[in-house]
C-alpha cells in the first residue's frame, strides 16, 4: 500500500498546529509526558517483546542497550518532554522591525519547517523526543522507526495520540509508519512534495542510504568518532576521569570516546593508569607501536582502527609527538562530532578549539556532554555533523526557519526599480 495518504494527512494537520500559541503547544507536550507515564506498563511490555526478539536475532550489545527501556528510562523520557515544554517558544520573536525611510516595516520571524520525517533505528525514545520537538516548534512529524523497536514505538505512539486527542488535535500530527517494508522507505524519500526535511538517526549504513536515495533535504551525521587528546600539560587525574566517563559509561552511544591520543611526554605516566582503568571496566585496547609496551594486555592496532566507530567496549590508543600531531590525526580520522582536550595550558586549549572542526569541542570536559539535554536544549532530534542548516545537537530552534514579513500602507515599488 502507498503511504502517500498518510503523508497527506500529516501535511493537512499543519493548520491546526499553526493555530496554537506557545503556551498551548507547551501544554500539549506536558500532556504527552503524562500519557507516557500512564502507559508505562504497556510500554515496558512492548519493549520486553522487542528486546527478546532482538536478542534471538543476535543484535549487538550496543543495539540492545539503545533499544532497552526500564522504568527509569521511561521516567527520563517523560522528564525530557517536560524540559522541552519549559523551553522558550521557538516561534516567538520580539525583535522590533526595521523601518525604511518610506515607512515600510521589515522583519524576519521564526516559522516551522513543515513536515519533518524521522528515519531511525533501535532507539524508541526518539519516537517521543522527535514528536515533542516537532510539535513544540509547530511542525508535524512522520516517524519511521526500525523493525527491532516496532512494538516499543507503537506503544509510545499510542501515548502521544492520547495526548493529541485530549488536546483536540489530529492524530496525523504524529504519523507513525510502522510497516518495515523497505519499499515504503523508498517511497517516503521520494515524496518531496509532502515532506520538507528528513533526519536519519542510526547506523552509518542507514544514514548513507537515506542521503543517497532522498529527494528531500537531509540533515545527517554518519558516525561519532570522538577523540580525547591528553596534552603534556594535562592534569592526569582529570584526564583519567574524562577517559573513564567518555568510554565506559555508555560505550554504545555516538558521543562515547573511540580513540585516545596521548602526548609523548606524559605517555609513560598516563597510559599504565589508563590501561588499568580500562581493564577494570572490561574495555579492550587497540594500541599503536609506541603505546603497546605501556598497556598490559592490549592488542596491536591496525590501520582500520583509526577512524573506527566501535560503539562497544573497545578503544584505540595512539601516542603523538605534540599538539600538531594530535590535530592532524583528528583532521584525518575525526567525524566532526565531538573532540576533547585535557590540558591546563590555555594556549594549547585555545588552538585546539580554533583548529578542530567538530560540532562540539570539549575543554577538560567529557565527550558525553555533547547531548541536547546536557546543553540546555531539552530533548534533541539528533546531532548534525553537517553545517546546513544546523551543526551539533538540534533542539527547537533548529526546527525552524525565518520568513520575511513586510508591512506597508499601500506601498508599491517604483516602476523603474
Amino acid at each position: 500500500m502507498s503511504i502517500r495518504p498518510q503523508l497527506e494527512s500529516a501535511r493537512a494537520s499543519l493548520p491546526a498546529l499553526l493555530a496554537l500559541d506557545g503556551a498551548q503547544r507547551a501544554a500539549l507536550i506536558r500532556l504527552m509526558a503524562a500519557a507516557i507515564r500512564r502507559r508505562t506498563a504497556s510500554i515496558l511490555q512492548a519493549n520486553a517483546d522487542d528486546v527478546a526478539t532482538g536478542t534471538r536475532a543476535g543484535l549487538s550489545t550496543a543495539m540492545l542497550d539503545r533499544l532497552t527501556l526500564d522504568e527509569g528510562r521511561i521516567e527520563q523520557l517523560a522528564q525530557a518532554l517536560e524540559a522541552v515544554a519549559e523551553q522558550p517558544d521557538p516561534l516567538h520573536d520580539a525583535a522590533a522591525p526595521t523601518v525604511r525611510r518610506d515607512g515600510l516595516r521589515l522583519r524576519q520571524v521564526p516559522a516551522p519547517l513543515g513536515v519533518i520525517a524521522m528515519v531511525y533505528e533501535s532507539r524508541p525514545n526518539v519516537t517521543a523526543d522527535a514528536a515533542a520537538l516537532c510539535l513544540m516548534s509547530g511542525n508535524a512529524c512522520v516517524l519511521r522507526g526500525g523493525r527491532e523497536a516496532r512494538h516499543s514505538n507503537q506503544a509510545i505512539a499510542a501515548a502521544l495520540h492520547d495526548a493529541l486527542a485530549e488536546a483536540g488535535l489530529p492524530a496525523s500530527a504524529v504519523t507513525v509508519l510502522d510497516d518495515p517494508d523497505r519499499s515504503l522507505l523508498q517511497e517516503l524519500l521520494g515524496c518531496d512534495d509532502l515532506v520538507d526535511v528528513v533526519i536519519p538517526r542510526g547506523g552509518e549504513a542507514l544514514i548513507r542510504h537515506v542521503a543517497e536515495h532522498s529527494r528531500i533535504p537531509v540533515i545527517r551525521h554518519y558516525k561519532g568518532v570522538c577523540h580525547l587528546y591528553v596534552d603534556r600539560a594535562a592534569d592526569l587525574d582529570r584526564a583519567l576521569s574524562l577517559l573513564v566517563d567518555g568510554k565506559s559509561t555508555r560505550p554504545g552511544v555516538c558521543n562515547a570516546l573511540e580513540c585516545l591520543l596521548v602526548h609523548a611526554e606524559v605517555a609513560a605516566r598516563f597510559l599504565p593508569r589508563a590501561g588499568s582503568a580500562m581493564r577494570e571496566r572490561e574495555v579492550s585496547l587497540r594500541a599503536c607501536p609506541r603505546s603497546l609496551p605501556l598497556l598490559d594486555g592490549a592488542q596491536a592496532a591496525s590501520q582500520s582502527d583509526w577512524g573506527h566507530e566501535y560503539l562497544d567496549r573497545i578503544l584505540a590508543v595512539k601516542v603523538v609527538d605534540d599538539l600538531d600531531a594530535a590535530l592532524a590525526h583528528i583532521r584525518r580520522y575525526g567525524s566532526q562530532h565531538t573532540e576533547v582536550i585535557a590540558s591546563e595550558d590555555a594556549a594549547a586549549c585555545a588552538r585546539f578549539v580554533q583548529q578542530v572542526d567538530a560540532s562540539a569541542v570539549m575543554v577538560n570536559a567529557s565527550s558525553r556532554f555533547n547531548d541536547g539535554g546536557e546543553l540546555g536544549l531539552g530533548a534533541e532530534i539528533g546531532i548534525s555533523t553537517t553545517k546546513l542548516h544546523a551543526y551539533g545537537p538540534m533542539g527547537l530552534a533548529s526546527l525552524t526557519c525565518r520568513k520575511w514579513v513586510v508591512e506597508g500602507e499601500g506601498h508599491v515599488r517604483h516602476p523603474q526599480t
